[in-house]
């Protein structure tokens, strides 16, 4: 075991001035009980431990919340003070110092530093072994809040808690006693399990160990002496554990058994506690295309008519809510629940339904769904990529149920449904863990099939977005059956009912087709059903999956067009998300299988054709006729009406789309639209920036002061709003010049890049991309006096910030590497030329190029190479001759050829284009590894499995062979050979590629303005007038074959294009 050594130079837990934001007197009372704690020596005598107690009861009953002004490494040195002045012979005293540990970091959200860290782990382990059992919970729940996020700084104590004997494995064994320490050693070890993005992952050996752990008490049986909230929390806390595993560990399953053992306990736990519903699961599912072996007990056959017949509606009653009392302390993004009955369903598979009616306000979505194994917060909470935010979860007693169920009831019904909530978070996390190919084995154990007459229809995800009270439920239900359907296109395509199978066998593309009838049915009543907009907009997605996937030209007709006819309505929701996903759904349906014929009938159709479909539930609707106030002229109905067919007339759908575009938007913005708007860039518009403008000086000056005054705010939505404000702001041309103005936003940007709310952060984030956008403008202005005014110790202060925040979540670190390469393109010589900035350059071209290495989401990926490319623009940096220099081009090599997303290799193909001298690509070998990959890269240009992908193919091929041209054209002597050897090896590939490119001139995509073929072309000539300047030695070949292969290229070019007398004055070098 690890002894327990205290260095003396930790830190004394000196105060540290509290932010501006700070609540004076709770900071104050922090640093006085931290004070009186400090000046106590170690004392064994009775007084000193009453007075210990003391302390330890008023620091915990302190009323801690955001914004206290408690400095982390103040509640570090706290606890580790405390720690030395509780023996481990005191029971009482350790066991309370424990509740100390657990209490602040949960509550001041506290990561602890690893100097700390390491006295306080060694401290907490001699305590499980030298103190009694009854103290073993509470020492158990300290060490989950310090290992929580820290798993990689605990590896010299892994053996000691992993290990065969480790103190986690012994107590979260099925033989342990005590049901409450059993689940509290599952949630260290799923903590431990946590990892950080830049931090390293747990080692394999201890990844499996703690993988088959979990395993086996998800297997296990619930012991007669656990009651059901306790299950539901290891439960929760074990498939916690595993999601983390998947998700931060890039754990891979690759054998079978495994990943069907997994795949199995998840099924059975995605139902856990649905009402009326018992499933019982193989201990493995196999892959096969045959249905999985279904353990319900079977039910009376329903009423049914012909198979082939599809559900009709009959009527939908009236609901009837209850609302329910907000608690104190809970948060004000709470769903009321109540009950509502959905209409009956006739047909094959007749589904009774009992859908929660449980509304929401718009600004609480999917992003937010809580799945807490306790109910409490931060370390006790489940993490999830649902949850905006772990750490408000406080309350167990947070429900979809009202409150009449009864209390025990009610609480018991939540946990199960945090339960599958948390199955199927996890079940996500292994969708992405694992190949497609492999996924597909699995369809037939979570998709429906048309049930055969008098069956039952089988358990599957649809059985939960049905039948589920729950919202939050249903909503996860969707996500993971929309990752399903992503990139399904070929596996679909081989479905087939064209014609009617009289067979004694159910071929596979019978089955695919009948499981896509099922969907289509299913969905269709999910959204007659839903009333929760963040739902509702799932479902949405889910059918703009499927018809994106769907192979509809070998299937029976109708199924199109009843997904039309039903999401008409919703074009005009007032949740302007469910507005935007109805649309998706309307774009992906005209655009499939081009030109279908039952997509061109849906086309004629008139505009009011299921706008008033009395069958469809439409909650929330906006006035009908929002979107026919086109400018004067016949109404878009009589258009389309009295437009004969074969007109060229647009159709009610093109109308629509440009009467949205157009006209002002007129209904109230819900919160939800404030929400789909984090993180978007966009220049201000004319009219806000008009309206500013036009306001008298000292009105503008107002405005400006109030923005700052409230990026002080306490409430993080006001924060998060001034912060964006302040980023759109920015951007005025009135204001940007404004260097005080400037250096003002800034430094309120920076404090809001460092507030605890993730959406404050992402907002200062995007604040700061537009902010460093107004530096590189002022840059092209033909007045210096802006950057030698701009202070040099705040763009010291923004690179640093920068370069914490890309460190950040995706929403974040999108914006900060934009920033980042901002503020390098915009140093000037007088700065780089300053020690201080030597090294904070390295640190952030090194945080760059990590970005664009990670596995990050692709955007995040996206602006890192157009930060990178934005780098290369500054002639200032020691481009070529820096270390650098090498691991920027390798991470953009790496990226060109073999990013799965196309638009990232494109852009990242544009940044190796940027620099303009061949000294700043570095040596010769370098250069050759960079002219090597691009080749390879525009060799790779087809290969993709996703068929999306495949539109960027074109643009991709011209910015490579752009960024070809522009190296021939930098070529030295001592880089021909190279070039010639590539050129003898794929010269073919190469050449046919460049020509396409010059006869039909560069693309517009991300990467700048389109070339006219006129401009290729000299491009072209300037490489060759290039080549031909170079003085080569005698008797090298390299020079004169690579002009060969530039005058063939024109040549081929010339008679493609019916010219003559090519190449004037250059055949004749």
């Amino acid at each position: 075991m690890a002894a327990v050594q205290v260095a003396d130079s930790l830190p004394s837990g000196q105060p540290r001035e509290a932010p501006r934001e700070a609540i004076p007197e709770r900071g104050n009372a922090f640093r006085r009980l931290s004070a009186r704690l400090c000046a106590l020596r170690p004392d064994e005598s009775s007084s000193a431990r009453t007075e210990i107690h003391l302390l330890f009861d008023q620091l915990i009953s302190e009323n801690y919340s955001e914004g206290s002004g408690v400095a982390p490494e103040d509640v570090s040195a706290l606890l580790v003070q405390a720690c030395r002045l509780v023996p481990l012979n005191q029971n009482h005293l350790v066991s309370k110092v424990s509740q100390l540990i657990h209490h602040l970091l949960n509550r001041l959200q506290v990561i602890v530093d690893e100097q700390h860290l390491d006295f306080l782990l060694a401290y907490t382990i001699s305590a499980i072994h030298q103190c009694s059992s009854w103290t073993h919970m509470e020492i158990l729940q300290a060490l989950a809040a310090l290992v929580y996020c820290n798993g990689s700084k605990c590896q010299k104590y892994l053996p000691e808690l992993l290990g065969k004997t480790g103190l986690l494995m012994k107590l979260s064994d099925l033989a342990q006693s005590d049901p409450e320490v059993r689940r509290v050693a599952v949630h260290c070890m799923a903590n431990l399990c946590l990892s950080v993005p830049g931090q390293p992952y747990l080692e394999e050996p201890y990844q499996n160990i703690c993988f088959q752990a979990f395993l086996t008490i998800l297997q296990s049986p619930k012991s007669s002496d656990m009651d059901d909230i306790t299950f539901c929390m290891l439960l929760q806390n074990a498939l916690k554990g595993i999601q983390s595993l998947l998700n931060g560990g890039r754990m891979k399953l690759t054998q079978t058994d495994e990943l069907g053992a997994l795949l199995a306990v998840l099924k059975k736990f995605m139902f856990h506690g649905l009402p009326g519903l018992n499933i019982e699961m193989p201990t493995v599912l196999y892959p096969t295309p045959l249905p999985q072996y279904d353990g319900r007990t079977p039910i009376k056959p329903q009423q049914s008519e012909s198979s082939a017949s599809r559900p009709t509606l009959n009527k939908k009653k009236k609901s009837k809510v209850k609302p329910k009392k907000i608690q104190q302390g809970e948060e004000e993004e709470k769903e009321s629940s109540g009950e509502i009955e959905a209409a009956s369903v006739t047909g094959t598979g007749r589904v009774n339904l009992h859908e929660g009616n449980t509304w929401s306000p718009s600004s609480l979505g999917v992003q937010s769904l809580p799945l807490d194994g306790s109910g409490a917060a931060g370390k006790d909470g489940v993490s999830s990529p649902f949850s905006s935010s772990s750490w408000k979860r406080v309350s167990s007693s947070e429900s979809d149920y009202s409150d009449a169920e009864g209390g025990m009831q009610s609480k018991m019904r939540s946990y199960q449904a945090k339960v599958r909530q948390g199955a199927l978070v996890c079940f996500l996390s292994t969708i992405k863990s694992i190949e497609k190919k492999v996924l597909y084995g699995y369809w037939s154990a979570f998709i429906p099939d048309t049930p055969e007459l008098g069956s039952p229809q089988s358990v599957s995800l649809m059985t939960l977005t049905l039948k589920d009270p729950s919202p939050k439920t249903r909503a996860c239900a969707l996500q993971v059956l929309s990752a399903i359907l992503e990139g399904s296109k070929q596996f679909l395509s081989v479905a087939e009912d064209t014609s009617d199978h009289r067979r004694a066998f159910t071929p596979f593309s019978v089955m695919i087709a009948s499981s896509i009838r099922e969907l289509h049915r299913c969905l269709l009543l999910a959204l007659v059903a839903e009333s929760s907009s963040q739902t509702l907009t799932q479902i949405i997605k889910c059918l703009a999956n499927l018809v994106s996937n769907a192979p509809y030209n070998r299937l029976k007709l109708s199924l199109l067009t009843k997904v039309w006819n039903q999401i008409k309505p919703y074009i005009r929701h007032k949740d302007v998300n469910v507005r935007v996903s109805s649309l998706t759904l309307l774009g992906a349906i005209v655009s499939t299988h081009a030109p279908l014929p039952e997509v061109q009938l849906l086309l004629q159709q008139p505009c009011s054709s299921g706008l008033g479909n009395s069958n469809s539930a439409t909650p929330h609707l906006s006035p009908p006729d929002w979107w026919k106030k086109a400018p004067a002229g016949p109404s878009l109905e009589e258009r389309s009406v009295s437009s004969p067919e074969g007109s060229s007339e647009p159709c009610w759908l093109i109308r629509l789309c440009i009467s949205i575009v157009v006209l002002p938007k007129e209904d109230s913005c819900s919160g939800s639209d404030a929400g789909s708007a984090a993180g978007s860039a966009y220049e201000p518009s004319p009219m806000r920036l008009e309206a500013f403008s036009s306001l008298p000086n000292d009105r503008q000056i107002l405005c400006i002061t109030v923005l700052l005054g409230l990026n002080d705010s306490k409430n993080r939505l006001v924060k998060a709003a001034t912060s964006r404000a302040l980023g759109v702001y920015v951007l005025f041309p009135c204001l940007r010049q404004d260097v005080i103005f400037v250096a003002d936003t800034a430094n309120a940007i920076l404090m809001s890049l460092e507030d605890k709310s993730l959406n404050v952060r992402a907002k200062a984030a995007w604040s700061l991309g537009n902010l460093t956008d107004t530096l590189i403008v002022n840059m092209e202005t033909p007045d210096p006096s802006f950057q030698e005014e701009f202070s040099g110790l705040l763009l010291l202060k923004m690179l640093r910030s920068a370069i914490e925040a890309s460190k950040d979540k995706d929403k974040v670190k999108s914006n900060a590497v934009r920033a980042l390469g901002n503020l390098l393109h915009f140093l000037q010589p007088s700065h780089i030329e300053k020690p201080t900035f030597a090294e904070i350059i390295e640190e952030s071209i090194q945080a760059l190029i990590s970005t664009v290495l990670t596995e990050a989401a692709m955007k995040v990926r996206w602006n890192a190479c157009y930060a990178m490319g934005n780098v290369f623009t500054n002639p200032a940096l020691p481009l070529g001759t820096a270390p650098w220099t090498s691991q920027a081009y390798s991470a953009l090599t790496s990226v060109v050829t073999s990013c799965k997303n196309f638009k990232v290799r494109i852009r990242s193909a544009a940044a190796l284009s940027v620099p303009g001298k061949r000294e700043q690509y570095g040596s010769v070998e370098q250069y050759a590894r960079i002219w090597n990959a691009l080749v390879t890269a525009l060799q790779k240009s087809e290969d993709t499995i996703d068929f999306l992908e495949f539109k960027y193919c074109a643009s991709l091929r011209t910015q490579i062979c752009q960024a070809l041209i522009h190296l021939l054209s930098l070529a030295s002597a001592s880089d021909l050979p190279c070039i010639k050897e590539i050129l003898e090896l794929n010269g073919n590939m190469v050449q046919s590629y460049i020509v396409q490119f010059l006869k039909s001139g560069a693309e517009g995509d991300d990467t700048g303005a389109p070339h006219s073929p006129q401009e290729t072309d000299q491009m072209v000539r300037m490489a060759l007038k290039h080549m031909g300047s170079i003085q080569a030695p005698a008797g090298d070949t390299a020079r004169r074959t690579i002009m060969g292969f530039l005058e063939e290229i024109l040549a081929i070019c010339f008679e493609s294009s019916g010219s003559q007398g090519a190449l004037p004055g250059l055949m004749n070098q």
